[in-house]
């Protein structure tokens, strides 16, 4: 039996520019970090006597003899990607739902291919898992959707993500010191806005709005090197204000990344003492992120305390395997 954990992660500023529409035409950027959320994704071989070749469990439960007829499309994909033709159950559990900004179908692929390769004796490199990761969901999927998640999920960290013209992407860390990731998330603060959303809809009508909003989604990938400069700086109120420019950049790319609700918790936090902050993932519902000084933390939370509360720290490991047993009866 293997057992993956996969973190989740926070795109801070320039999502929409990994979208393949901008960055064929200009180079596209993030800046991001894994937190301490995961996925975790447990690959069991099964012996020979079995009734079904594939039990998959999810939401639902799946006994299947073929590939091609697994419902899960992740999962679908990569037993195909490895060519698994024996006896195999997969079960997954996460820490935090589905569709709330932070990533998860693309945390979940990064483990499943970890697992599965684990299973097979393979060792791949973090950028391969996150490489094979975007592929299929971008390109056999055919979801819309960009390829920026995949990095963090494998890598862990804090990172500048660029996408070049070519499909390359590079990764890089942001050069901080431990006391600045640690008071940075100190004074991080995450809510739950109890509204689940389809992102995949959000995205698609911002990817078909790209050309109109190229000075925007521009706009918004600069503003990655002036983030990367006041934590360079230790300059975390900046580090706020830039989050606030991001967000009503965002909100200029489509209707539908925001709402009636979510205008009113965001006004409410930055009233109460909360320098900016944003909406995590594509839009539409999902979590609040505020950046707010200590003093002020407590202020922002109690003023929003019929949202849920989610303490986070950074996570430094990106996607690994977490138990290995790869014996055929365990």
């Amino acid at each position: 039996m293997i057992i993956s954990k996969t973190p989740f992660r926070i795109s801070f500023v320039g999502g929409g520019t990994d979208l393949r529409k901008f960055y064929k035409n200009d180079f596209g950027q993030v800046l991001s970090t894994a937190i301490d959320k995961y996925v975790y994704v447990v690959v069991k071989r099964q012996i020979g006597i079995v009734e079904y070749k594939y039990r998959v469990n999810w939401s639902q439960v799946e006994f299947k003899n073929q590939i091609e007829d697994i419902e899960h499309p992740i999962v679908r994909e990569v037993l195909k990607e490895f060519k698994i033709d024996f006896p195999i159950e997969i079960t997954t559990f996460a820490d935090i739902p589905a569709g709330t900004g932070l990533g998860s179908s693309s945390s979940f692929v990064v483990g499943l291919i970890n697992a599965i390769s684990a299973l097979k004796g393979e060792r791949m490199t973090k950028y391969e898992l996150a490489e094979m990761g975007a592929r299929i969901e971008v390109d056999v999927l055919k979801r819309n959707m960009g390829k920026q998640d995949h990095y963090p999920a494998a890598f862990g960290g804090m990172n500048k993500i660029t996408f070049f013209k070519d499909e390359s992407v590079t990764i890089e860390p942001v050069l901080v010191d431990s006391s600045t990731y640690d008071k940075l998330f100190d004074n991080l603060i995450m809510l739950y806005t109890d509204q689940k959303r389809d992102a995949s809809s959000i995205l698609k009508h911002q990817d078909q709005k790209t050309k109109d909003n190229i000075d925007i989604l521009t706009e918004m990938r600069d503003l990655v090197t002036n983030l990367e400069t006041s934590l360079s700086k230790k300059s975390l109120e900046e580090f706020g204000k830039i989050l606030d420019k991001n967000w009503e950049l965002k909100k200029l790319l489509t209707s539908s990344i925001s709402n009636m609700a979510i205008d009113k918790y965001y006004d409410i936090g930055k009233k109460n003492g909360a320098v900016g902050g944003k909406l995590l993932g594509a839009g539409g519902g999902g979590f609040l992120l505020f950046y707010a000084p200590k003093k002020k933390r407590g202020q922002v939370i109690n003023s929003l305390s019929d949202l849920f509360h989610l303490p986070i720290k950074i996570d430094k490991e990106g996607s690994r395997i977490s138990y290995y047993d790869n014996s055929i009866n365990n």
